[in-house]
């Protein structure tokens, strides 16, 4: 049954206002599917800054498969040179702090594992190694110790120098990602150098001398996208 017509209702008013009770209906509409957008919108930010946090500094997709999918335990990796317009280019950019998190995988042990057997490699033997060398744009770096019984090589993870000795020496350098080239590099004479110990992750420094500070400035210059032929 329809509601009965009012005959002294102007018909031309009646339209007018169904008009704008339609706009109403049509704002009311509109606004909570834009307030729901930008509720979406921030959710989103929101999501992706907290796996910012959680993962921020880890290994990327394509540094896990270089590690893991390209080798295993005690395989050497591939050396990046100044001879490959494309990795030299990678090799001149300034690598990413490593987070706590990231040192506690998989990736972390491994990479580690095979950068040591890279360094030690007969092909290519050296004295220290940083992860860019390898395709790693991480902060870590492998450093043998002359300065200590049995010159072992130990692991440094976001090595920084803090200090710089005013003493500088005049010494021949060579570097596996320069291959074939040797030339003499002004270096000072000790630094002192700070990193983070894996375990604890608290702050440690440490002062070092003679040829073995002279490792410590040469692969922390490869973090920081500078090779000593530069």
């Amino acid at each position: 049954m329809k509601k009965a017509r009012n005959k002294n209702q102007d018909p031309k008013k009646r339209r007018l206002l169904s008009e704008k009770e339609e706009e109403k209906i049509l704002k009311k509409a509109r606004f909570p599917q834009f307030g729901f957008r930008l509720y979406a919108v921030a959710a989103l930010f929101a999501g992706i800054a907290l796996l910012a946090i959680c993962y921020g500094n880890s290994f990327t997709w394509v540094e896990q498969k270089r590690i893991i999918k390209k080798g295993k335990e005690g395989d050497v990796m591939h050396i990046y040179t100044n001879l490959n317009k494309k990795e030299l280019r990678f090799l001149h950019q300034k690598a990413e702090r490593l987070s706590k998190r990231a040192t506690r995988g998989r990736e972390y042990t491994l990479l580690t594992e095979r950068m040591l057997a890279t360094v030690l490699d007969s092909a290519h033997a050296g004295v220290g190694i940083a992860a860019p060398q390898v395709g790693i744009g991480k902060q870590v770096i492998a450093v043998q110790r002359f300065d200590k019984e049995g010159h072992p090589f130990e692991f440094y993870i976001n090595p920084t120098i803090e200090y710089y000795s005013p003493e500088e020496k005049w010494g021949w350098e060579g570097c596996l990602s320069v291959p074939g080239r040797r030339d003499t590099v002004l270096r000072s004479t000790h630094v002192v150098v700070s990193y983070r110990d894996r375990n604890s992750w608290k702050l440690l420094r440490d002062t070092v001398e003679g040829y073995t500070a002279v490792i410590f400035q040469h692969e922390v210059d490869h973090l920081n996208g500078k090779l000593y032929i530069d």
